[in-house]
């Protein structure tokens, strides 16, 4: 089922990236600076990995000293590109089969933009179905009141079929207008 939007139309050009060399420290920092979950790491504008949370924690996890790492080090290496003249039905597909949440746009190596998968379901929100089949989405349980607490999460309401933040009510997830119905 193609959308006829492509990937380029809906892509960030304004991606945050770093060299490979930069010390990890740094890498965070910069994340948090600028409010990012990851950082594409490139030389001379060619790819050469994707350094996200879940490796920051991973090497937290292993080192006490995170001094003499540098972001290259951790780094996922064997990245899934997507270029940009594809269909945003294809990238979501392949986010689904790669259970990846990013996907750097390159044209010849060379990285030109960066898709995540909140961009897209902002475009197309009907997509989050697709996206959502390949996840299981656990809820904590309140030991205490043997029920689910209270969760926020962005997404489609399950009631008016919007896309915004939404609360665990009754076993259903309402955004803050159904909610109060």
């Amino acid at each position: 089922m193609k959308i006829g939007v492509k990937v380029g139309d809906v892509m960030t050009r304004n991606f945050v990236s770093a060299r490979l060399d930069l010390p990890l420290l740094s890498a965070i920092r910069l994340m948090v600076k600028k409010r990012v979950g990851s950082l594409i790491l490139e030389e001379n504008g060619m790819l050469k990995g994707i350094l996200t949370e879940k490796d920051i924690m991973w090497a937290i996890s292993k080192q006490r000293d995170l001094s003499n790492v540098k972001a290259g080090d951790v780094c996922t290496r064997k990245i899934t590109t997507i270029k940009p003249s594809a269909d945003i039905y294809d990238a979501i597909v392949l986010m689904k089969k790669k259970k990846f949440r990013r996907l750097p746009v390159t044209v010849n190596k060379k990285v030109i933009g960066y898709l995540t998968l909140k961009e897209v379901l902002r475009i197309q929100p009907e997509l989050f179905e697709i996206a959502r089949e390949g996840y299981n989405i656990k809820w904590p349980i309140d030991k205490k009141k043997n029920k689910e607490p209270e969760a926020i999460k962005e997404g489609l309401c399950e009631e008016c079929g919007n896309y915004e933040f939404l609360y665990l009510e009754d076993g259903k997830l309402l955004c803050e207008g159904c909610r109060s119905l």
